[in-house]
C-alpha cells in the first residue's frame, strides 16, 4: 500500500507541469523521482541567500489514514538534536555556569575513576572514550522502558573506556546523554525546558520541542521501517531514552529558522560560534561534522531514530542549506539531501552567486 501511495503522489507531481529551467521545479522533480521509486517519504527544504527554493512534503505522514506530509509536518530528529545540545552548553558557558574545559566529574556524583580525565569538550567532540550505550547488546530490549537521564547514565557509568580521553574519535550517544545530564545540573532545570526557553522561543521555533509519545501533537508524523521489502510501523522507543542525544522533533521550516539564526549570532557570541564550528578530530566539532565536499565547505549532521531519519546540510560560503526530514528510518534523508545539493550546485562553481 505504501508503494502505491508513493506512486500516486509522484504522478500528481508530474501532472503539475514542471517548467524547464525553474530551480524550484527542478529540485521538486528530483525528490518526486525518489518518491516514485519508493525511496522517500518526508519533507524537504532548500534555500539560498535568504530565498526558499523548495519547501514541501512528499508521501504520507500517516500511511494508515492517508495523511500527506507537508512542510509543517513534525518529525523526530534523532541525532540532529546534538547541535542544539552543543548550543545549550555554549550558552551555559557564557552565563558562567560551566566551562567546556571542566571535568565531567564536577557534575557527576560518585564519578568513576576512569572519568577523571574526561572534560565536557571530550563529550562534545566524541573523544571521551565512553562506550556508546545504543550499541550495547541489550539496547533493543531496554529502549521501550522509561529511563530518566540519571538512570541512563548509570547504564554506562561503570563500563571501561574504549580509549584514553582525547586520544581518538568514536561516535557515542552516551557522551551526549551525559551532556544533557550536565545541562540539567548546571541550569537547574530540565533539558527540555532550557532549550524551549533559551533556543526555541527566542527563534520563534513553535513547531520544535522534546518529543513525548503520550502528548497529543498536531502534525506529528508516524514513523516507519522496512521489513522484508515492505513498510511497517517502527519499533517503539520511550523518548526518555535518547534525551540530549536525539529526542527532539521539528519541521523543515523551523530548522531553516535555526539555520538563519546561526548566521545572525542570535543565540551566542561570535567567539562561541567559532568554537562550535571548529573541528577537533575526524572533522567533528560541537554537534556538527565539518568537511569539504565537491569543493564546497559543508557543515552538516544527520540523524536516525526508530521510524525517522534526518539531515541538515549547510553550505556557509554559498549561504545555502538543504534540510530533509523523513518518517522512514534507514538514512533516506541523507541521500535525498545529497541529491538536492547536487541539483542546487550542478551548474555553478563553489561560492558563485545565484
Amino acid at each position: 500500500m505504501l508503494r502505491r501511495t508513493f506512486l500516486i503522489a509522484a504522478s500528481l507531481l508530474a501532472a503539475a507541469g514542471l517548467r524547464a529551467g525553474d530551480p524550484a521545479a527542478e529540485l521538486d522533480q528530483r525528490v518526486a523521482e525518489l518518491v516514485q521509486a519508493g525511496r522517500f517519504s518526508g519533507s524537504a527544504l532548500v534555500a539560498q541567500n535568504g530565498r526558499v527554493l523548495l519547501a514541501k512534503g512528499y508521501g504520507l505522514a500517516n500511511a494508515e489514514l492517508d495523511v500527506p506530509n507537508t512542510k509543517q509536518t513534525r518529525f523526530r530528529l534523532g541525532s540532529v538534536t546534538k547541535q542544539f545540545t552543543a548550543m545549550a552548553i555554549m550558552q551555559l558557558e557564557e552565563q558562567g555556569k560551566l566551562k567546556v574545559e571542566d571535568p565531567v566529574c564536577k557534575y557527576v556524583p560518585d564519578c568513576p575513576p576512569a572519568w577523571q580525565k574526561i572534560t565536557i569538550h571530550h563529550l562534545l567532540t566524541h573523544t571521551s572514550g565512553i562506550p556508546n550505550f545504543t550499541s550495547f547488546p541489550d539496547y533493543t530490549l531496554t529502549m521501550r522502558e522509561r529511563s530518566p537521564v540519571g538512570r541512563t547514565v548509570e547504564r554506562f557509568k561503570d563500563r571501561p573506556l574504549r580509549f584514553e580521553p582525547g586520544e581518538k574519535f568514536e561516535y557515542s550517544n552516551s557522551g551526549y546523554i551525559l551532556l544533557g545530564y550536565i545541562i540539567e545540573k548546571a541550569a537547574e532545570q530540565d533539558y527540555a525546558v532550557f532549550l524551549q526557553r533559551r533556543i526555541f522561543e527566542p527563534l520563534g521555533m513553535a513547531d520544535t520541542g522534546y518529543d513525548d509519545a503520550a502528548a497529543i501533537l498536531k502534525n506529528r508524523a508516524s514513523g516507519y521501517s522496512r521489513r522484508a521489502g515492505a513498510g511497517a510501523n517502527a519499533a517503539y522507543i520511550d523518548m526518555t531514552i535518547p534525551h540530549a542525544a536525539g529526542a527532539l522533533y521539528s519541521t523543515v521550516e523551523d530548522l531553516y529558522r535555526w539555520d538563519q539564526a546561526l548566521y545572525a549570532g542570535k543565540l551566542a557570541s561570535q567567539k562561541a560560534m567559532e568554537r562550535i564550528f571548529t573541528p577537533f578530530r575526524n572533522g567533528y566539532a560541537y554537534g556538527w561534522f565539518i568537511e569539504n565536499r565537491d569543493g564546497r565547505r559543508l557543515i552538516h549532521h544527520g540523524g536516525g531514530i526508530n521510524g525517522f531519519s534526518s539531515e541538515i546540510a549547510r553550505y556557509p560560503d554559498d549561504k545555502a542549506v538543504v534540510i530533509v526530514l523523513s518518517n522512514y528510518e534507514g538514512g533516506a534523508a541523507a541521500a535525498v539531501a545529497r541529491s538536492l545539493a547536487a541539483g542546487l550546485f550542478e551548474t555553478r562553481p563553489a561560492g558563485a552567486p545565484r
